[in-house]
């Protein structure tokens, strides 16, 4: 799969690249989003605090918070 990096701001300023293509299996719901259109379909879900697709996969804000921060997930 191609490199896929964002560039990522969370409201408290902390910012930094997440490379999607490591964190992803691109099945199930996640298929989809091997298709560069459908990818580029992606919004922010002001209700979930993260990024959605139109089929409603998603990624766990908390996940992609701690990447940037390189802190670990605390559950």
């Amino acid at each position: 799969m191609r490199n896929i990096a964002w560039k990522l701001k969370f409201e408290d300023g902390a910012e930094g690249i997440v490379d999607l293509a490591s964190q992803l299996s691109f099945q199930g719901i996640f298929a989809p989003l091997r298709d560069t259109d459908y990818f580029r379909q992606v919004r922010v879900d002001p209700e979930l605090g993260t990024v959605v697709w139109p089929n409603h996969a998603d990624l766990d804000p908390d996940v992609l918070y701690a990447q940037v921060t390189n802190t670990p997930v605390v559950l």
